[in-house]
């Protein structure tokens, strides 16, 4: 099959820009040639066989466990080192069929869906593909250096509780299950599928040949802008954070509350700090990961039934998620943003004025006023440079909109309403003058 031109134009950006801007180990080859031959024949881990592991859990009666690993990413080394040697977490692993996958080229879409944007993920599985949850720490991608895995222990437990109750409970766990896609595999999603073929080229350049995970969430939204089509919200914003609906998670719970913002949706249904989430829209919490999917699958709008333990009492709430919602997550941090910030913004990085900034340069609270603190130089991340655009301008209005945004909700207003070529009008405030500039779209 030929790639369109508007295909071809986007590749080099989510095959190469996209991995180069995540943060690697020097000798990148070294590192994945070193850990195939560390792991490759480990007593407990399958190596990057999953066909064999789902194989094993329906001989054995065990769960499966499938870590996702990026090895070259420097992100979450120091957790993966801990659950790999920790001994304290060894009887809990050997009650799972352990598989350690690291690379995305040929992983089942339906059944691996979770936060790409991470380099360390575990799902859980029934031997027969049933997911029983999810972990995954932006704790640990933030600090290379995190090696707390006590959060993990949570999740694994959580996991093993879910398969003892198992099928009993399985209504409580379709809402787990992965929702549809247009692509069994990542290698058939256009923008991957003339670069990457299923299996590592062990004899070659092994790097070259893997599909990152993040490259699987840059890939659907390419698909999505080459076709000309609005791109889905929950590929802009997947797997929310907590944050999003103002509370905050402790790091070595499930899923226990350690705060609640005041005014956010989450103090309006009554949420507390020390509340302990028994489940969120039905479905058992095994992990923060777990909470966020629950957030990545619900409505645009409408209710979401949450119950909560608080001291020894079981109490019901329910979290109203008005249109919108979504867009109020924080996705400044994530690997898969800089690629979304060529195709809306040109390549720059922006970030929204503080109350005093605001002041000094005469704008209002509620007035939009996007700082650009870094711009790109080259192909698709330079284009905003070469419309004009100059470090420390300030973005006023987009498009005809001058209402307050963050980054990450003006990226998802012009991924959805425009097309690749359409050129938008953005006014820039430069110094105490007005500048308008025309920003292609790509």
């Amino acid at each position: 099959m030929k790639l369109s031109r508007r295909v071809v134009f986007w590749v080099s950006l989510v095959i190469g820009v996209g991995v180069s801007h995540a943060a690697a180990v020097k000798d990148r080859e070294g590192a994945v040639r070193g850990d195939k031959a560390a792991m490759e024949n480990d007593a407990r881990w399958i190596y990057n066989e999953v066909d064999r592991g789902f194989a094993e859990a329906k001989k054995t009666g065990k769960p499966l466990l499938v870590v996702l690993r990026c090895v070259p990413c420097l992100s979450c080394v120091g957790l993966d080192a801990e659950v790999l040697k920790e001994p304290s977490l060894g009887p809990l692993l050997d009650q799972f069929v352990c598989v350690r996958l690291i690379n995305a080229n040929a992983i089942d879409l339906a059944r691996f869906q979770f936060d790409y944007d991470l380099s360390f993920s575990t799902l859980f599985f029934n031997a027969d593909g049933t997911v029983y949850g999810r972990y995954g720490s932006w704790v640990h991608q933030a600090d290379p250096d995190a090696k707390e895995t006590i959060g993990y222990r949570r999740a694994l437990e959580g996991a093993l509780a879910i398969h003892r109750g198992y099928p009993q409970n399985g209504v409580t766990l379709a809402g787990k299950q992965g929702a549809p896609t247009p692509f069994r595999t990542p290698v058939e999603i256009p923008a991957l599928a003339e670069k990457y073929g299923r299996e590592l080229n062990w004899g070659g350049k092994v790097v070259q040949s893997c599909v990152h995970c993040h490259q699987v969430g840059e890939a659907f939204r390419t698909y999505y802008r080459a076709k000309g089509e609005p791109v889905p919200l929950e590929r802009i914003y997947p797997l929310p954070a907590a944050e999003t609906i103002g509370l905050s998670l402790a790091a070595d719970q499930a899923a226990t509350i350690t705060a609640v913002a005041p005014g956010s949706l989450a103090a309006s249904a009554g949420f507390r700090a020390g509340d302990e989430f028994v489940s969120l829209g039905g479905q058992p919490l095994i992990s923060i990961a777990d909470f966020s999917w629950v957030l990545h699958r619900a409505k645009e709008a409408g209710e979401l039934a949450a119950v909560v333990k608080r001291g020894r009492d079981e109490v019901g709430l329910q979290l109203t998620l008005p249109a919108g919602w979504r867009t109020k997550s924080d996705i400044s941090k994530r690997v898969g943003t800089w690629s979304m910030r060529a195709m809306a913004f040109g390549g720059l990085t922006l970030v929204d004025l503080d109350e005093t900034a605001r002041k000094d340069r005469g704008l209002g609270t509620e007035a939009l006023a996007l700082f650009v603190k870094g711009m790109g130089q080259f192909n698709q991340h330079g284009t905003a440079k070469k419309a004009g655009f100059l470090k420390d301008d300030v973005v006023v209005a987009v498009d005809g909109l001058a209402a307050r945004a963050s980054e990450g909700e003006m990226i998802g207003r012009l991924l959805r309403t425009t097309k690749i070529g359409q050129a938008v009008e953005v006014t820039v405030l430069r110094g105490s003058e007005r500048v308008r500039l025309q920003l292609p779209m790509q």
